[in-house]
């Protein structure tokens, strides 16, 4: 075997030496009845981050603004947090989305309704503040904080 073969196989993941043995895992999603393209298919993960990035940034220009005076410090990233929960639990509790996800095209689906309830979305919105849960995925790429809530981000 070839160094750069076995370095290869090590750095793509256990998956994806699965898939090279044989085994056939299908697509992300579809145990989840997701298609594997286009619209109501798993959202990609730099699709989520770059959302979760306006979504922090909005929320941390919210704090620095208008609570916490211009002071920077702990106390603006905390107030930044806070934002951030209540704006995930409304709006995802509500429409679906934050702004960030709207801008990168997603949306937040309950599994077996496809409508996410208040609720749903303020225990997503808590496990995602969390930070740890959202960095535990299934093999469908799907966060702790999503399977917990019953939930899965997909594309418009």
């Amino acid at each position: 075997m070839d160094n750069r073969q076995a370095i290869g196989s090590w750095l793509s993941g256990p998956r994806e030496a699965m898939e090279d043995a044989g085994a056939d895992f299908g697509h992300r999603g579809e145990q989840l009845g997701l298609p594997e393209h286009g619209p109501g298919s798993l959202a990609g993960p730099g699709r989520r981050l770059g959302a979760l990035a306006v979504d922090w940034g909005l929320c941390v220009l919210i704090a620095y603004g208008l609570i916490t005076d211009g002071f920077a410090g702990q106390a603006t990233s905390n107030w930044a947090l806070l934002v951030f929960f209540v704006l995930s639990a409304l709006t995802v509790g509500t429409v679906g989305f934050t702004p960030g996800k709207r801008l990168f095209g997603l949306r937040v689906v309950a599994v077996d309704s496809g409508r996410v309830q208040p609720l749903r979305g303020l225990v997503r919105s808590a496990l995602l503040c969390l930070a740890v849960p959202a960095l535990i995925w299934d093999r469908d790429g799907r966060g702790l904080h999503d399977r917990l809530a019953r939930t899965v981000e997909v594309r418009i």
